[in-house]
């Protein structure tokens, strides 16, 4: 399909269908994701595929101890929320939030019914990360690992499969590193559910506008066409 058609029509996908993916299909994806940019061509992701029940009733027990506490707060903030005017620009704004929240959670309790999980994992030896000494999260190394992971959504979606990317899981990555048996040397940067949609792909999605995240030689000059 189209690269650009396929970007814009690559949403996370919260419903999907019980039919399996099959192995070929993964393996095109993947062998596709491979040629993402990375420091250095050292290729530090792995991705191991789970399918077995056992394990990814095991994968949404864990995921369901971080998100139900989200899920609680996020409710109660969307409740206050919605004690504005109606037709107020904010109230409509959670009005969208809360649908979103709550599909997020249908996707959560259902985690172990999607048919693949995805543990993308990094060889962190392999990555170069150059802002560990700011006095800020490192996030650099990422550089190396996350463009090969969409990479893998956008083939997939070629595929006509979707994919959800989270990273709750990776709270518990010495558990799921003992349970699938990740070698020690990786690290979990991300887990993708991925299947076919129960609904279509959408034609739309709601994104901010070019101009509020995109500027010219200073933040007060906005992209513009």
């Amino acid at each position: 399909m189209d690269l650009i058609e396929a970007m814009r029509s690559q949403p996370a996908n919260r419903f999907y269908k019980p039919d399996p993916v099959p192995t070929e299909v993964f393996h095109r994806a993947v062998d596709n994701a491979r040629f993402g940019p990375q420091g250095g061509n050292r290729q530090p992701v792995r991705f191991l595929i789970v399918t077995d029940p056992a394990k990814k009733a095991q994968l949404a027990e864990w995921y369901m101890i971080p998100w139900s506490a989200y899920y609680e707060q996020a409710s109660s903030e969307e409740a206050v929320a919605l004690t504005a005017e109606s037709g107020d620009e904010k109230a409509t704004k959670a009005v969208m939030s809360k649908s979103s929240v709550v599909a997020a959670n249908t996707f959560a309790e259902n985690l172990a019914n999607h048919p693949a999980i995805i543990v993308a994992c990094a060889d962190l030896a392999e990555t170069h990360p150059t802002d560990t000494d700011l006095d800020r999260l490192s996030i650099v190394g990422g550089a190396s690992v996350y463009p090969v992971v969409q990479n893998l959504c956008l083939a997939l979606r070629n595929e006509g499969v979707a994919t959800t990317l989270t990273t709750l899981l990776c709270l518990f990555e010495p558990q799921v590193k003992e349970l699938l048996g990740i070698p020690d040397e990786l690290a979990t940067a991300a887990h993708i559910v991925a299947g076919y949609p129960e609904k279509p792909f959408p034609t739309k999605l709601t994104r901010h506008p070019v101009e509020e995240i995109a500027f010219m030689d200073s933040f007060d000059n906005p992209l513009t066409a």
